[in-house]
């Protein structure tokens, strides 16, 4: 830390209990300064010779003894002894924390070079311009000090020189940067094991400008937005890293009120302060900004910009940073309401928007994997209504999928925890699923799935049989099937995978023989003797692959275990 010593003279400087000072000397003190309840006792003439506003208070001065009071005086008492001392010619020093309080005290006792040469404000200035605005952490702390000193501080253009060089140095070509820095991978073991300098990295300075006040910081990234020479991606890691410092509990999604406020402001600022650059923050970032901005109750302006920015980014999220809890007095255990919009943004987006030209399909396809993955836990909760889960699934119903597996793990999560579901409600859900799209290990599992209506296992029985007939002869025949099933197959599918059911609802759940029933799933269980791999209902909520883990089959059992 950069210092300066003022004066020469011993330091007689003295108390008398908590509220009394005055400088030990043999000549009598004549002149009183009030400041608060700090009483200082002092002599006239080396204070007037170099302070104009002293003068003019002295002058004007009608009582029989010579007392002032200025309690306005920036920095209190602890400033003016700083400007007394320099006046007595007393040792003194100045450094980052304390110079803003003696310059801004020596400006309100107007200490000019006017008055007398070499005064205080010259010597602060030079001070100031020579040491404190070329050192980054100083520069830091002087900042943060101009914060008790407004609007002094700022008229003096000590918060302005402050925001320039801190946004100068953080802009210099890394290589440049030769002063030392808080950085946690800043050193790097080497292969033999012995500590070197790692090259400085982009973001080296990220990390000390989370010590800012935030009104402060959001100047700070603003000066260095404005001289464009560091990248979207480190700004938008300043800012993270900045929030994850600031508000408790951001980082885990957990946060719990607090200085509502004070927190409240904080959220909006860093909304405020994200870069326009698509990708620049992480879509999960974006996620807990806007689960914050609801917990604090935000303003909507700043919502809906997070929303855009988000879905522009969809693709890119996770369900971990999906599941964000439902507001306090909400039923459901999940904001499904905020998913629904998101989603509808990015469909929107995707009608009006180009800009993702070829990687429109990867992104529809990521995105109906994010959603499907994120009904599936959402479908646990068992006061999310059936509509909700509707509407959410059926905006992405369309999007590409190479299976539908993720989905019909939601739909018989979601009969699972709602068996009361009527048969009509039933049929809706399973309509969102393709029958064709489903793997091998989900297809036995749907054979065994007492808990779907008859015509989604009739489906998947009919669309196997067909598969294996087209991969077991050349005419692509289909094994017998009963008469009263195979009448009720699509006109022109016998035999073929390719066609859509078309008989109605009711023809579906016609009265069956358990003879039919069992003939129908026997041959579909024969057909997967050699699989190994069974449907797996033990995903954790962190799952976002969809992938399904092995376990033995298990024959003997009277029914499939239940997708929980």
């Amino acid at each position: 830390m950069k210092f300066m010593k003022l004066g020469s003279k011993p330091d007689q400087f003295q108390n008398d209990g908590d509220n009394i000072r005055y400088v030990a000397t043999e000549l009598a003190t004549d002149f009183i300064i009030n400041v608060g309840d700090i009483k200082f006792y002092l002599h006239k003439f080396p204070l007037l010779s170099k302070s104009s506003h002293l003068q003019r208070l002295v002058s004007s001065e009608n009582e029989e003894h010579d007392e002032i009071r200025i309690d306005d005086i920036p920095g209190g008492p602890t400033a003016l002894e700083i400007c007394v001392k320099f006046c007595y010619g007393m040792v003194s020093t100045l450094n980052a924390y304390n110079v803003v309080a003696a310059r801004c005290a020596a400006e309100y006792l107007e200490m000019y070079e006017t008055v007398e040469k070499g005064n205080l404000i010259y010597k602060i200035d030079v001070f100031l311009s020579s040491s404190i605005f070329r050192s980054w952490k100083d520069s830091i702390i002087v900042l943060q000090t101009t914060r008790s000193h407004l609007p002094w501080s700022e008229e003096l253009k000590i918060v302005s020189h402050c925001l320039d060089s801190i946004a100068s140095k953080a802009s210099i070509d890394p290589s440049r940067v030769d002063w030392s820095y808080t950085y946690n991978r800043k050193m790097l073991l080497s292969e033999n094991d012995v500590m070197k300098q790692q090259t400085v990295p982009q973001d080296w300075w990220v990390k000390e400008l989370c010590e800012l006040h935030v009104a402060l910081y959001k100047r700070v990234i603003s000066t260095i937005r404005a001289k464009g020479r560091v990248s979207a991606d480190v700004i938008g890691e300043a800012l993270q890293t900045y929030i994850t410092r600031r508000l408790p509990g951001f980082s885990k999604g957990t946060i719990r009120g607090g200085d509502t406020l004070k927190y409240r402001y904080l959220v909006e600022t860093i909304t405020e302060l994200l870069p326009m650059e698509i990708s620049s923050v992480p879509c999960g970032f974006l996620l807990k900004l806007l689960q914050a901005s609801f917990v604090l109750g935000c303003g909507e302006a700043g919502r809906r910009e997070l929303m855009q920015k988000i879905s522009q980014q969809l693709r890119e999220a996770t369900v971990d940073d999906f599941l964000i809890r439902s507001p306090n007095g909400e039923t459901a255990l999940y904001n499904i309401d905020l998913v629904y919009d998101l989603v509808e943004q990015f469909v929107m987006q995707e009608h009006t928007d180009c800009s993702l030209g070829p990687e429109l399909y990867a992104a529809k396809a990521n995105v109906a994997t994010l959603v499907d993955s994120y009904l599936a836990e959402a479908a646990r909760d068992s006061s999310l209504h059936i509509s909700r889960f509707l509407d959410v699934a059926a905006m992405v119903s369309s999007f590409p999928r190479k299976t539908c597996d993720r989905i019909y793990r939601a739909i018989d999560m979601y009969l699972k925890e709602h068996p009361e579901m009527s048969k009509s409600e039933k049929k809706k859900m399973c309509r969102l699923m393709d029958c064709r799209k489903l793997s091998g290990e989900a297809c036995a599992h749907v054979v065994q799935n007492e808990r779907l209506p008859l015509r989604v296992v009739m489906q998947v029985l009919f669309f196997e049989h067909s598969r294996a007939a087209a991969g077991g002869s050349s005419d692509h025949t289909m094994p017998d099937l009963p008469g009263s099933i195979r009448a009720l197959l699509p006109v022109g599918s016998y035999g073929s995978s390719r066609s859509a059911t078309t008989n109605t609802d009711d023809d579906w759940d016609g009265d069956w023989t358990s003879e039919e029933l069992a003939s129908l799933r026997l041959k579909g269980g024969a057909e997967k003797a050699g699989a190994k791999k069974m449907w797996s209902n033990e995903n954790s909520s962190s799952d976002t692959s969809g992938s399904l883990e092995e376990s033995r089959c298990t024959p003997s059992r009277s029914r499939r275990p239940p997708l929980s």
